[in-house]
């Protein structure tokens, strides 16, 4: 018996392939910057820079003022004559003997002011029966003009040195007091309930809670103290001066020559300026526990 194969079906037709779609190329994509990364030349430009804008563009206008004759010098001397009577006072020695004569005077009357401002914040911050006997008297006598007191000064301390000195004492003692009173005071009662509990004492409460908390009050308090005895410092060298740069302006007063005026304006913004960032240099290495916002 013979064994046949059926032929094989006829292969299917082979469905024509689709045209391939065409390749699209993604389109380039651009970085997203956000609006607070995308930053002016002025935001990028250092900080000193920035801090000096304000003041160059404030003596460009004052000098083209004064070359058009808006600004009389009779009025108000033109930048370049201030900077050469500037000059011409660090060459014969007027304004450094001045300087160091001012200077003396505002560093003896901070260290008074400053060591019995912050003793009798002491007093009253850390006990009641201080800040009754304390406090009211000296919220009293803060109210008083502290420059009316000049001629009780002169009469009591005569015209020498001592009322300048016991005026900036003065001034920069109440402001200590204030800022010292207010930082003991301020700092919080848990942590002072934290230092019980681990075994801290009276003393050991001032000393590791209630100072360190206190600091930041007090380095304000400094802050306003110099502030306010560079200020007294120009009331108290108008009694009877003669030395400072407050003599020196006292004499180009009665010459008219506001060019020497504005250049011991100037020294004493620069000094008082000087100051302020010897504190804040200070406060930032006294405060280094204490991070806080430095602004965005």
């Amino acid at each position: 018996m013979t064994v046949s194969h059926a032929p094989p079906p006829p292969a299917a037709p082979l469905a024509p392939e689709k045209a391939s779609a065409p390749t699209r190329t993604p389109p380039e994509l651009e970085a997203v910057v956000p609006a607070s990364v995308r930053r002016s030349w002025l935001r990028a430009a250092p900080r000193w820079v920035r801090r000096a804008v304000g003041p160059l563009l404030l003596v460009v206008l004052w000098q083209v003022f004064s070359a058009a004759g808006v600004l009389h010098p009779d009025v108000l001397a033109s930048p370049g004559t201030i900077a050469r009577a500037g000059a011409d006072l660090v060459a014969d020695g007027t304004l450094p003997a001045a300087m160091g004569v001012s200077l003396q005077r505002v560093v003896v009357g901070l260290l008074l002011g400053g060591v019995v401002g912050t003793a009798l914040a002491l007093a009253s911050g850390l006990s009641r029966l201080g800040e009754d006997l304390v406090d009211a008297t000296v919220q009293m006598l803060r109210t008083v003009p502290w420059v009316g007191l000049i001629p009780l000064f002169i009469i009591w301390l005569g015209i020498g040195e001592a009322p300048k000195v016991a005026l900036i004492a003065l001034g920069v003692a109440f402001h200590l007091y204030l800022n010292v009173y207010a930082g003991i005071r301020g700092v919080d009662a848990q942590l002072i309930e934290a230092g019980e509990s681990l075994g801290l004492g009276r003393w050991g409460l001032v000393r590791h809670v209630v100072l360190p908390g206190a600091l930041p009050g007090a380095m304000t308090g400094l802050r306003y103290s110099l502030a306010t005895a560079w200020l007294a410092l120009v009331f108290g060298e108008s009694i009877n001066a003669d030395a400072g740069i407050g003599f020196l302006m006292n004499q180009a007063r009665e010459f008219f020559r506001t060019d020497v005026i504005v250049v011991c304006l100037v020294v004493y913004a620069f000094l008082g300026l000087t100051a302020d960032v010897i504190v804040r240099i200070l406060e930032r290495l006294l405060l280094q526990w204490r991070p806080t916002f430095t602004g965005q």
